[in-house]
């Protein structure tokens, strides 16, 4: 092979969902970064979309194409040419997590060093339902409680496709000696810093669906809380913890390795209120009154139907706090009150795709 240049002698790191709002954003930080141990690490992209491959190529990163989630074998084989995963394609596919890891494990059998995975997810895993009463708590979870018992219990009780995913990847990480990290954010919001999708997914949802029908909704009473994070505070928590691991520090991996990342919470009254004022003001539905909707209505609406979805992802509890992040240093900007200050921003970026079309 000849002598090693820089990038071959460097760490290795792989990202999916590069093209993605949290990926992108992700690259973007990494690529950034004030650590010159991150900066000197040598970045491939997982990628369907040979265009963007070729975008991203300016940038120094090397792009490896799969078709998709179930393409286990691509997957497997270039996170064995690998020493770090970042993985924020989806936190819905067990194969893709499973096959990841199981690249990073032969990655480490190989060269007899460490390897690393970090896993995106969110916290509608923790979330409960009121509005079917099949569940129902209010308790606050941190991230210093034994939450892998804790979806371990909600998981017998109820499958749930994310859920069963962070399961999978933290025991498969536990059966083949590799340091998982899960990252399990609340709603994520703020204009993102990647090449392409720089837009969240819950807000423009519910921002097209008012537009559509011309009056904002919620299901049951919306009293349900939810935390939100912006993308900009989110993102340096994957550098931190990436840093921290490069540095040789022995951050909590495995069933201690989940992290939260909240900086405030509201209702579901709340946001669909203060995006019922925004588009009034603009002219964008008839009325400011909040409509209420049933459960299957809004799945109907937002999930095909889907009722665990809606009812988890639009209508539950989900109160998470971030004091494992917090104590390793992670410091959000954002606080009280940004969130429902960014839905001008956020009415007016849909509403510019309306006009388009």
């Amino acid at each position: 092979m000849g002598t090693p240049t820089k990038a071959t002698a460097s760490l290795r790191l792989l990202l999916t969902g590069a093209t993605g709002y949290i990926g992108g954003s992700v690259l973007t930080t990494l690529l950034e970064s004030k650590h010159e141990s991150i900066r000197d690490l040598d970045i491939s992209v997982l990628v369907r979309d040979e265009e963007k491959g070729a975008v991203l190529a300016r940038d120094g990163i090397t792009s490896i194409y799969f078709t998709g989630f179930d393409d286990a074998g691509t997957i497997t084989a270039a996170a064995s040419e690998h020493d770090i995963v970042i993985n924020t394609a989806s936190g819905f596919h067990s194969g893709l997590a499973r096959a990841l890891i199981v690249g990073l494990s032969q990655r480490k059998k190989e060269t007899g060093k460490e390897v690393y995975y970090f896993h995106t997810t969110g916290t509608s895993n923790i979330a409960d339902k009121p509005l079917s009463k099949e569940y129902h708590e209010s308790r606050i979870l941190t991230d210093n409680d034994d939450l892998y018992s804790y979806l371990k219990t909600r998981e017998a009780a109820e499958p749930y496709q994310q859920r069963t995913t962070d399961l999978v990847a933290i025991d498969t990480g536990l059966e083949l000696n590799v340091p998982t990290h899960l990252i399990m954010s609340p709603t994520i919001y703020g204009d993102g810093t990647g090449k392409f999708n720089r837009r969240s997914i819950q807000l423009p949802i519910l921002i097209r669906t008012f537009i559509k029908s011309g009056q904002a909704v919620v299901m049951g009473d919306g009293a349900g809380v939810w935390d939100a994070v912006h993308i900009a505070d989110l993102a340096p928590l994957y550098e931190l913890l990436l840093f921290k691991a490069l540095s040789g520090e022995k951050i909590p991996s495995g069933k201690k390795g989940i992290y939260f990342s909240e900086t405030e919470d509201y209702s579901w009254k709340q946001l669909s209120q203060g995006l019922a004022d925004e588009l009034f003001k603009k002219d964008l539905i008839k009325t400011n009154v909040v409509k209420s909707i049933s459960l299957q209505e809004g799945a109907d609406l937002w999930t095909g139907g889907d009722k665990q979805y809606a009812e988890l992802g639009f209508g539950s509890n989900s109160r998470s706090r971030a004091k494992l992040s917090r104590e390793l240093g992670w410091a959000p900007k954002r606080t009280k009150g940004d969130f429902m200050g960014s839905f001008k921003g956020e009415v007016e970026a849909v509403a510019a795709e309306f006009k388009k079309a």
